[in-house]
């Protein structure tokens, strides 16, 4: 995702605007505090009781300049930096406790829940840490086990008493077939919800669109595929408006392990399109996984109004039946 991050003195009194908060996902934030050289704190919601705005698993990272990610809003984060500060000079673990059973009681939580947090020191060459990340990079899902004196990463771990267990799974892509205002539309949105983006059109300039956190891709739809690489946490959205694009980018699309295909275009054209998929040899079973027409039924036409239907789709999607 691209994440205004805040660099600068850490202190209680954190700036106006929480820009750090707005990405999900704190490995990028880690090992940017890590590759720098510099120890790391990561502060873990390990516990909720009666719910809460985050969940279980929501993350903080500070570094001596640096905050990304948020546990709860309010004046919660400004106390966690306090405590993430102290932990990184003497490197002793903490477990804090706000809400029911905390001992700062003028630090309330408005929607009544308890959250526990774990905040620990991580030093650049930690080897569960450097697992953590070269796990991301494989795109390799793992589990980090940790009771902040004792951490460990690999998969299917078994946890141990006190220890918070969580399961790190690939970040997300959306690859985006066309070039249109949808299009640039969808790319630019997903990129800013926290996926891995790419845009998809063969033959297309030779500089990008320009859109913050897309990639760009000019080879025809089925190499461009084969080049990004689909996998379980792949979500494609085919919006050429152009028959054989959308024909080629389907042909490769449909047979992979992406969970999420979707297509843009008129639903009447819908058979036609289906019959020349089956001529060219595609099995018809998969026409089950195809999203035609793409996206949530949210009743907008407009650009950003698709955008906001396909990204949710997605997000419903990789949330699962919850969802």
């Amino acid at each position: 995702m691209v994440a205004t991050r805040y660099s600068g003195p850490v202190t209680r009194e954190l700036p106006d605007w929480p820009l750090y908060g707005l990405a999900d996902d704190q490995r990028p934030a880690l090992r940017q505090v890590l590759a720098a050289g510099d120890p790391a704190v990561l502060a873990t919601i390990s516990a909720l009781g009666d719910g809460g705005p985050r969940p279980v698993g929501a993350q903080m990272v500070f570094g001596p300049d640096l905050i990304s990610g948020f546990l709860s809003g309010g004046c919660v984060e400004g106390d966690v930096a306090i405590h993430a500060m102290a932990c990184m000079e003497d490197g002793q673990p903490r477990r804090l406790v706000y809400g029911e059973g905390s001992p700062w009681p003028d630090i309330r939580l408005l929607c009544g829940a308890r959250i526990e947090i774990l905040v620990e020191r991580i030093l650049p060459q930690d080897p569960a840490a450097l697992a953590l990340l070269l796990a991301m990079d494989q795109r390799r899902p793992v589990t980090w086990v940790s009771d902040g004196q004792m951490r460990a990463c690999g998969s299917q771990l078994d946890s141990w008493p006190g220890a918070v267990s969580l399961v790190f799974d690939p970040v997300w892509r959306m690859v985006v077939m066309g070039s249109d205002p949808t299009a640039l539309a969808i790319a630019s949105l997903a990129a800013q919800g926290g996926f891995e983006t790419t845009l998809v059109r063969p033959r297309g300039p030779a500089l990008p669109p320009g859109l913050a956190g897309v990639g760009y891709n000019r080879h025809e739809a089925g190499p461009a595929l084969a080049d990004i690489g689909l996998d379980a946490w792949t979500a494609i959205a085919v919006c050429g408006h152009d028959i054989d694009m959308d024909h080629a980018a389907l042909m490769a699309a449909l047979p992979s392990p992406a969970p999420y295909v979707g297509l843009l275009g008129a639903r009447r054209r819908l058979p036609e399109r289906l019959d020349r998929l089956t001529r060219a040899g595609l099995d018809p079973a998969l026409f089950a996984r195809l999203r035609a027409p793409i996206g949530l039924d949210l009743g907008g036409k407009a650009p950003w109004e698709i955008a906001v239907a396909v990204v949710g789709e997605v997000i419903a999607l990789r949330h699962g039946p919850s969802a």
